[in-house]
């Protein structure tokens, strides 16, 4: 009976050992992904290149590439957002400006979130904002809208197949925020 103990023991410890690996790895997986597609480009994110290095590279001027604006809003947001111009045309090297346009439809304050992604994915190594109402919450009162600025530059060291880059947002309500913001009022 002892051996019979012993094995079961050994088959319990096994079996936890297994269930703590596997809730370690979902426990890492989300930041592994976020370095894989930071280092590939897959799943459109965003270069994080230096941005003085990225400014003082010469602009060139003998390429255009064309960047369409694109814009999402989860169904669970009350709100219209929309890109002020669907495509602009860009030298590599040089500092753009555009804005997207965010209306609150609803009677009630909502804060909400937006992630960018470009597309094609590897394009996204050479895609740099250097201002982007991305970076933070956006809360917006009843009826409120607000012009929202991006501040680009496109790498020139772009591969010159690619002349058509994508920069696409979905923009989703922050419930946690605005659930605070409720309480807080």
């Amino acid at each position: 009976m002892q051996v019979k103990d012993q094995k079961k023991w050994r088959l319990v410890g096994g079996l936890s050992l297994m269930a703590v690996a596997m809730f370690g790895f979902g426990y890492l997986l989300v930041p592994l992904y976020e370095k894989f597609c930071e280092i590939t480009g897959i799943g459109g994110r965003t270069g994080d290149a230096v941005v003085e290095q990225t400014l003082t590279t010469e602009v060139d001027t003998s390429r255009k590439v064309t960047v369409h604006f694109d814009a999402n809003v989860n169904s669970a947001l009350p709100w219209r957002f929309e890109p002020t111009e669907r495509m602009m045309q860009v030298h590599p090297g040089k500092l753009y400006e555009t804005t997207y346009i965010a209306y609150n439809r609803s009677d009630q304050p909502v804060v909400a979130q937006a992630v960018p992604s470009v597309a094609p994915g590897q394009a996204s190594l050479y895609f740099n904002k250097t201002e982007c109402f991305c970076f933070t919450e956006q809360l917006l009162g009843p009826g409120e809208s607000r012009d929202m600025p991006v501040r680009f530059v496109v790498d020139p060291n772009l591969p010159q197949r690619t002349d058509l880059v994508t920069l696409s947002y979905i923009i989703y309500k922050n419930d946690e925020a605005t659930a605070v913001l409720a309480a807080a009022d």
